[in-house]
């Protein structure tokens, strides 16, 4: 009796997903540091207990992502540790923070008031990057260590690209966050098939998620999903595609950054997963990758930013009800 096509697919289905289980249970066991101080801005992904009394539902993805992938996450939000001695220990650093994290807190209302990491510690983790660690930022790291003038308020300066005025940190992860607007479905385009995860992205991926506008993007980068903008609303958005996720090298050292993280659907995500995993495993030297700068060729406009909102001319007043005798 012959098996029919749909039923002899899923065996085949079936069997690829244990090879790919055995397979990860063959890598080498990697360790990283999941860091989420936050200076600024404390997302619910990553708080230690959320309003429902829940933890942050980053911690749960990715304790089951590193039990299924031979992966050891060490979570952490003290800045204090960041050392050479710390910092060895590791094979690659994930970032999911806010703000200056050379500061405590980046006013009296925002920050978790963690222990910040020193000069010396921010000097350290670069130094360590560049010898060959792995980086990993996710969402509102593009959100942290703002260029110098380029704080994170509603002011001209976040509209302009300026490479003289860029962090090292910007510098190092390849992009810095600009502004968001209302949350939304948008579509990603996969912009390289050949890198480990993307040929799994489909054509019409695009989870409602608080999308990030970004610039001073690293010429190097090699753009992997592109936002495509020709549907998105607000003023934040009004630009040509530019990166959402990318991947770049830093010295030695292995760099991955993706836009999306804010949403717990999106955590939940499979394909966000199966895009984070492969960033990893790439970042820690696991698997190998063509990385070579695409920029210009699948985002040409990306530098092309929104035009800082002018505030709205004030309403005139209403004239005074007429008199009644």
């Amino acid at each position: 009796m012959k098996t029919p096509p749909r039923l002899l697919g899923f065996a085949l289905g079936l069997l690829a997903f244990a090879a790919c289980a055995h397979a990860a249970q063959d890598l080498a066991r990697k360790k990283i540091l999941f860091f989420t101080k936050s200076s600024g801005y404390e997302h619910d992904a990553i708080k230690l207990q959320m309003r429902d009394g829940r933890p942050g539902y980053a911690f749960g993805v990715l304790k089951e992502l590193g039990e299924k992938n031979n992966i050891e996450f060490t979570f952490s939000k003290d800045g204090s540790l960041f050392s050479p001695e710390y910092l060895a220990q590791f094979d690659a650093f994930m970032f999911y923070t806010t703000g200056d994290l050379t500061l405590a807190k980046n006013s009296e209302t925002l920050g978790d008031g963690n222990p910040p990491m020193t000069a010396d510690g921010k000097a350290a983790l670069f130094k360590a990057i560049e010898g060959g660690k792995g980086f990993v930022g996710v969402h509102s790291a593009a959100d942290t260590f703002h260029s110098p003038g380029n704080k994170n308020d509603n002011t001209p300066e976040r509209y302009v690209s300026d490479g003289a005025k860029v962090d090292a940190y910007i510098r190092m992860m390849g992009g810095e966050f600009i502004k968001h607007d209302a949350q939304q479905p948008a579509r990603q385009i996969v912009a390289d098939k050949k890198f480990p995860g993307m040929a799994e992205v489909p054509e019409d991926f695009g989870p409602a998620e608080e999308w990030y506008s970004l610039k001073n993007f690293a010429p190097d980068m090699h753009v992997l999903l592109v936002q495509d903008t020709s549907k998105m609303k607000g003023a934040s958005y009004e630009r040509a595609p530019y990166p959402s996720t990318w991947a770049r090298t830093q010295g030695k050292g292995r760099v991955f950054y993706t836009s999306m993280g804010h949403r717990e659907d999106v955590w939940k995500n499979p394909v966000f997963q199966a895009v984070l995993l492969n960033g990893i495993n790439w970042s820690t030297h696991r698997i190998e990758a063509d990385v070579k700068p695409n920029l210009e060729a699948v985002a040409p406009q990306a530098n092309a930013l929104p035009k800082f909102p002018q505030p709205s001319a004030p309403r005139a007043p209403a004239p005074a009800p007429a008199a009644t005798k």
